[in-house]
């Protein structure tokens, strides 16, 4: 992919809607100008993402995140970007970093008895990461505290249900200054998951691990 990098390119995300959409509606929903909203189209079906059929744009579930990947591969802020993703593609985003970093993914896993959900888990040499994924915009101790409750008791529930595992409770945020600790688990800002997980077997010892009993 050769994209070329408009100045408007990140907020044209916004644009990218499953289904058709004119330049005039990606206008609207972008509020950049019609001239610019098309430049920004063209191009990415230049680089085959999404098609063009008369006068609409056709585009899938995962062009938003070819596109973003594309971005971040060309250096553009990922803070910048991350505002411009809705949830699912914020999920998408996060498990596309894993992978890239060799875990196997599995996304959106439900455990019964009882119901729970966990975005992510990524997986490799024999520990598990269960990543609960936040695009909130503000966030208070109170309100964090509560979700790292919440995904060390999803944990506890995964490990009940697998065998021999090792697993590490992780919240990822769409913004936060720096990686934090609440009862040892990781607050990690989705600008700085990457280099988190470069460094994760290394800081392991400093994070909560739960383990079959």
């Amino acid at each position: 992919m050769q994209l070329k990098i408009h100045p408007k390119i990140i907020v044209g995300l916004e644009g990218i809607i499953s289904g058709g959409i004119s330049v005039e509606d990606f206008s609207a929903v972008t509020k950049l100008n019609v001239i610019d909203s098309k430049i920004i189209l063209d191009e990415f079906i230049k680089n085959d993402i999404g098609t063009k059929q008369d006068d609409s744009y056709y585009f899938e579930d995962g062009d938003k995140l070819k596109i973003v990947v594309e971005l971040l591969e060309k250096g553009l802020p990922i803070d910048e970007i991350s505002i411009a993703l809705n949830w699912r593609d914020f999920e998408g985003l996060t498990a596309t970093i894993l992978m890239s970093k060799d875990f196997a993914v599995i996304k959106n896993l439900i455990l019964t008895k009882p119901r729970m959900e966990i975005d992510i888990i990524g997986v490799r040499l024999g520990i598990a990461i269960l990543i609960d994924c936040k695009h909130w915009k503000r966030y208070s101790i109170s309100s964090l505290t509560t979700v790292v409750k919440k995904q060390i008791k999803r944990t506890k529930h995964y490990v009940s249900k697998t065998q021999g595992t090792i697993a590490v409770p992780v919240i990822v945020t769409l913004y936060r200054d720096k990686v934090d600790f609440i009862e040892n688990v990781p607050i990690v800002p989705i600008f700085q998951f990457a280099s988190f997980i470069d460094e994760f077997y290394g800081n392991i010892d400093q994070m909560k691990t739960i383990e079959t009993n």
